[in-house]
């Protein structure tokens, strides 16, 4: 998840245009979905992937990035969670909208790869809360937004995590990769 190096995920209008990005970014983020075979969602990160993806890769001007997240976007089971979608507006995807908890605690415990949450920083500090994130990956931007959307606000417990590699990019961004040991 791209964060500022305040916390926030969005500036106080929503939107994401300081988020710096370079194709060694992306070819972190492609390994890490390779090793995952499911994503999972909030509705607002969803209803823009979906958006995007399906057909990113038949673009004219698609690059690698492109090309690749969009076959593993349209070959990956995604979950995606919301309360105000219907089951008929989600395509190829099972929707949680009740017993998240229970839902999120059968999903990690299926057979498969891992699973991957990208954005929905609302999901995100549900889940960090009730101790259901095992790992986190932070692209810390170089800027300070002051406000905005932040990641981690309101939770109920310290998180204590261990800090597994860390890589700055020539745009000043620096990726850190931690792990929890879920314990409260």
């Amino acid at each position: 998840m791209h964060i500022s190096l305040d916390g926030f995920t969005t500036n106080a209008n929503g939107q994401m245009d300081w988020v710096l990005a370079d194709e060694e970014m992306f070819d972190i983020a492609g390994q890490q979905t390779l090793k995952s075979d499911t994503a999972l969602y909030g509705r607002g990160t969803y209803e823009i992937m979906e958006a995007y993806w399906p057909t990113a890769a038949d673009q004219p001007n698609a690059t690698k990035h492109d090309m690749e997240h969009s076959a593993w976007y349209n070959s990956v089971q995604k979950v995606i969670v919301s309360k105000t979608l219907k089951s008929s507006q989600v395509k190829n995807a099972k929707l949680i909208s009740e017993n998240l908890l229970d839902e999120i605690r059968t999903l990690k415990k299926e057979k498969g790869k891992e699973i991957v949450l990208f954005g929905s920083p609302e999901l995100t500090r549900f889940l960090t809360d009730e101790n259901l994130i095992d790992e986190y990956w932070l692209f810390i931007n170089p800027i300070i937004l002051g406000q905005g959307n932040l990641l981690f606000n309101n939770l109920s417990h310290k998180i204590k995590l261990k800090l597994l590699t860390s890589k700055t990019f020539d745009s000043g961004v620096v990726c850190l990769h931690y792990e929890t040991s879920n314990q409260i």
